[in-house]
């Protein structure tokens, strides 16, 4: 899991906005994604595919139309990755605080 390419999936509204739908239990097609949406199928497509490349969603094919659906592993990683760098950033400011209170 890259997570420079994931947090960029997820630094458009948009993406993010269809994330959200895709949270769900069940997959859901582009038709389905694009259905009060004023965004065309293309621009949901596009979305769709980088986030599909970051890993946050795959396609299942259901006859002639692919359904997406969420994988929640990358978001486990996103998460562990800022837990560590949460933890550095917590050292740090501890040797900054004792250096300072010396």
């Amino acid at each position: 899991m890259n997570p420079a390419l994931v947090f960029a999936a997820l630094g458009d509204t948009t993406r993010l906005a269809l994330v959200g739908k895709l949270c769900g239990r069940h997959p859901y097609s582009i038709s389905q994604l694009t259905h009060g949406s004023k965004l065309t199928r293309q621009a949901i497509t596009k979305h769709l595919r980088v986030l599909e490349s970051a890993g946050i969603v795959h396609s299942v094919r259901a006859g002639r139309e692919s359904r997406f659906e969420f994988d929640p592993q990358p978001m486990e990683g996103l998460r562990q990755y800022l837990d560590f760098v949460s933890e550095q950033w917590d050292q740090a400011l501890s040797r900054l605080k004792a250096f300072v209170e010396e």
